[in-house]
């Protein structure tokens, strides 16, 4: 079964335990809009490469689509697509007046040139133009693209419409738009989501071991949030690999390992908390089995699947990535009493602060980093306790609780528009 279908069978599962409307099922198990460009772009060297770039507009009822964009080679319309329907029920769980759309370009961005990619990107924007814009589907950074990305993709639009149009996209670089607190709010967000759950569960930090697969943006951020809140980080890693130090790992060292090797995997002693503890390389299939208290998945979809779910040790897993966990494995899981938070509220922290970023674009007036901290705490917070309220509603899963309290908003929007 595809991304896209397995999310499907989820939007099909959950309005079965609330009883959906069927007009309103079959209105968001579709997307209203798909688009896939081909993409001419001469090279360093000279020759003509053609990539293709997709975008995906799933539902704009609450708002102006808004959505990553992902540099990839894996990337394909099926999975743009499911990224796209997460997206509107994202928005929806959190509260904030925004649908759900996702884009990306088929690309290894680490085999082309700093100057290859800005042609690349800028030809992307160019064949999406007509799309985008402030007010009508707003893009975002996603896998593998960083701010440096967003300003080229303003750069473009704006000199496609003659004038500066810096909200075409968000997290872009402060000086041109930006907001504070952007680049770790995927991060802080989740953090806000675990603070939560372990005073439910009664847990504390001081006493609980983190491993976190994916070690770029999020995850890398999520370390140091976590370490600096007092919680053991034991594991990490990224494509290439991971390391394990049962003692714990000093997050920022193991960051500079990475800025100067390429990877976490084969990190040094020196990472090692205090310099004290064994160090081990071990796999992204390792990391995801070991016995911790809480598993933080920051990497690609399906990372756990049917093959491997009755192996994961931990007792609560934290889905920063999309799609991390396949839905064969999410039963699995769920019967062997792990609690997951699922990506459309545990990673709903970087859409909430790009919305706050859309708003401060809005009123050209900028807010603090503690005044943008403490509105997404209250954003995270609530739907975190209103996902909490619908599980208990409905006897299910965290997952299906979210998935639910997503469709409720939407579908209410729907209602009031006379669109079902």
């Amino acid at each position: 079964m595809s991304f896209f279908e397995n999310t499907q069978k989820l939007i099909a599962e959950a309005s079965k335990i609330m009883k959906l409307d069927k007009e309103v099922e079959q209105i968001l198990s579709r997307p209203k809009r798909i688009v896939e460009v081909s993409i001419p772009v001469r090279l360093d060297n000279g020759k003509l490469e053609v990539f293709s770039g997709f975008r995906v507009q799933h539902d704009d009822s609450a708002g102006p689509f808004k959505g990553g964009v992902r540099f990839h080679p894996q990337v394909n319309m099926d999975e743009v697509k499911a990224l796209a329907t997460l997206m509107t029920l994202k928005c929806a769980v959190a509260g904030i007046p925004l649908g759900g759309a996702k884009g990306g370009i088929a690309i290894d961005p680490k085999k082309y040139s700093k100057a290859e990619l800005e042609r690349i990107t800028r030809k992307y924007v160019q064949l999406i133009a007509p799309l985008i814009g402030p007010d009508t589907d707003v893009p975002a950074p996603d896998v593998n693209t960083d701010p440096q990305v967003m300003a080229w993709i303003a750069d473009e639009y704006s000199k496609l419409r003659g004038r500066n149009e810096f909200g075409v996209v968000t997290g872009k670089p402060v000086p041109v738009g930006g907001s504070l607190g952007r680049s770790d709010a995927t991060s802080q967000g989740g953090a806000y989501i675990l603070r939560e759950l372990m005073k439910q569960e009664n847990c504390h930090p001081q006493k609980t071991s983190v491993a976190i697969q994916g070690y770029g943006n999020a995850g890398s951020y999520m370390a140091e949030i976590l370490y600096k809140e007092g919680y053991k980080v034991v594991a990490v890693s990224d494509s290439k690999g991971g390391t394990y130090c049962k003692e714990g790992l000093d997050p920022t060292a193991a960051m500079a390992h990475k800025n100067k090797y390429g990877s976490v995997h084969k990190c040094t002693a020196a990472c090692a908390l205090n310099n004290k503890g064994a160090i081990k390389q071990i796999s992204n299939e390792e990391l995801v089995e070991l016995p911790v208290e809480v598993l933080v998945l920051a990497a690609l979809e399906n990372q756990i699947t049917k093959d491997n779910a009755a192996k994961v040790k931990a007792k609560i897993v934290i889905e920063l990535a999309n799609g991390p966990i396949a839905p064969e494995a999410d039963e699995i899981l769920a019967k062997n009493n792990i609690i997951v938070v699922p990506d459309i509220l545990a990673n709903a922290g970087g859409v909430t602060v790009s919305y706050f970023e859309m708003v401060q674009n809005s009123e050209k007036f900028y807010w603090e980093s503690e005044e943008v901290k403490a509105r997404l705490q209250k954003v995270m917070v609530k739907a975190w306790k209103e996902v909490v309220k619908t599980k208990a509603k409905y006897a299910c899963t965290y997952r299906q609780a979210a998935i639910i309290k997503g469709l409720e908003r939407v579908s209410e929007i729907l209602s009031l528009r006379g669109q079902a």
